[in-house]
């Protein structure tokens, strides 16, 4: 059975309308907020199991992602192949490997991210492991939500498509409408 995720969203209510501050700085009318989603375990498990899919654990050595959402969903992916887990966080604004965690050179790694906008957070994942000399194997994303489609060189792999519009805050129509901004949770960037 394939993974209706959009229905999962909506389901849980994760897929928000309103008038929202993105982590990009963009403004945007709809917000996914992933944790209503991934606070259900059977959710979860069904997101990690889409993710890994077609993926030989073989071929894989870590699994990346970026603090906070990424945890969670690096953390299942990486159950799912029986491999290791790593996650980035931001020290002073730059993405940074904390905590012990080390890439190993030629070390082969399977980047996870939850919802992309712009596609800047898998970028600096992706520096991440090019500075520690490691390969990335694939790219996994939950939802691409960037208007033209998410572009980077690995190997990309996204459960849903859904292009939602944003705008540079002086040119959001809901600004214009007077509508108050939400800032739902940012990742510190």
């Amino acid at each position: 059975m394939a993974l209706d995720l959009k229905q999962l969203l909506t389901d849980s209510g994760a897929l928000l309308e309103g008038h929202f501050l993105l982590t990009s700085g963009r403004h945007s009318d709809r917000y996914i907020e992933k944790f209503r989603l991934l606070e259900r375990p059977a959710a979860l498990d069904a997101v990690a199991q889409a993710m890994a899919e077609g993926i030989d654990p073989a071929e894989v050595d870590v699994v990346l992602g970026a603090a906070i959402g990424g945890i969670l969903i690096a953390g299942a992916v990486a159950r799912v192949l029986d491999r290791r887990i790593m996650f980035t966080e931001r020290v002073d604004g730059r993405m940074t490997l904390r905590r012990g965690f080390e890439l190993q050179p030629n070390g082969r790694v399977l980047v996870v991210e939850d919802i992309v906008s712009t596609g800047g957070s898998v970028k600096e994942l992706l520096e991440v492991v090019r500075q520690a000399g490691a390969l990335v194997m694939q790219v996994a994303c939950l939802v691409d939500r960037s208007p033209g489609g998410l572009e980077i060189a690995p190997p990309t792999k996204v459960l849903l498509r859904l292009p939602i519009a944003s705008w540079p805050p002086g040119e959001c129509p809901k600004c214009q409408e007077g509508i108050p901004l939400a800032q739902p949770g940012r990742s510190g960037k």
